[in-house]
């Protein structure tokens, strides 16, 4: 991804992060998932506990739990905790950072970091989850991405502001905690309404802290690209291509 590189400034960092402390429910009901491919590829042979950082409102806790393993899911923000809570009862939710947990030295195979470790200082955040790895144990960061292969998709990203397009070069940068960086790519399709992918939009960050002349401009950009260039109806269910880049690496 374009956003979130190591030389992201912290303040930066933290001031577009905060879009994310409100709106859980919203962020929950138009979000994609996130493939069962992915979490098959990342959690290891014989992993028992799993701690997913940045959970959110729990998008890939979900996976971890059907997986049967034992979940902590952390988040800074208390309202997307509190979706998580209501809708994965079995996670053990608390409030922390990928660079402050709160959590016990070495207590998991396996830590998912998905869609967030764009807002995390890359370094201590690796420090941090090494810590709590248990020898050999797996870091995962998994971002879902537009496809903007597909032209329709590329010109709708541009007009949502989506930071979240493929990046054919992109490495997340780790620390010198974790060896054997390695990734996998699925590919698939989220079926959705266009008054979905409107409501999709206003859960971006850059939307979320665009002023009210900005936002109204992007929705109306995107209700003619969809509606008269595109010519799709209201109720009409479209197929949103996505990949879905699922990096792994090793504790050293």
């Amino acid at each position: 991804m374009a956003r979130g590189g190591p030389r992201l400034e912290h303040g930066r960092r933290l001031e577009l992060g905060q879009s994310f402390q409100d709106g859980g429910e919203h962020y929950q009901r138009v979000r994609p998932g996130y493939p069962a491919d992915s979490a098959e590829w990342l959690i290891p042979a014989g992993a028992t506990d799993a701690v997913d950082v940045g959970a959110g409102t729990g998008k890939f806790t979900a996976l971890l739990l059907e997986r049967s393993l034992a979940v902590s899911a952390v988040d800074p923000s208390p309202d997307m905790l509190e979706q998580l809570r209501a809708l994965y009862a079995a996670a053990d939710a608390t409030q922390g950072t990928a660079e402050a947990t709160g959590l016990a030295d070495s207590s998991f195979d396996v830590v998912s970091v998905a869609q967030a470790w764009h807002w995390c200082d890359p370094l201590p955040a690796s420090t941090e989850l090494a810590r709590i790895l248990r020898p050999g144990g797996t870091l995962g960061l998994i971002w879902n991405q537009l496809d903007t292969s597909v032209p329709w998709v590329h010109r709708l990203s541009r007009i949502m502001h989506a930071g979240d397009v493929y990046k054919p070069g992109f490495r997340p940068v780790v620390g010198p905690e974790f060896e054997g960086l390695e990734s996998h790519v699925t590919r698939w399709e989220d079926s959705l309404s266009t008054a979905d992918i409107m409501e999709l939009t206003k859960s971006r960050s850059y939307y979320l802290r665009a002023g009210e002349a900005t936002r109204g401009k992007v929705l109306a950009n995107l209700d003619w690209y969809l509606h008269e260039h595109l010519g799709h109806t209201a109720d009409e269910e479209i197929s949103l291509p996505y990949l879905t880049l699922t990096w792994r690496a090793t504790k050293a």
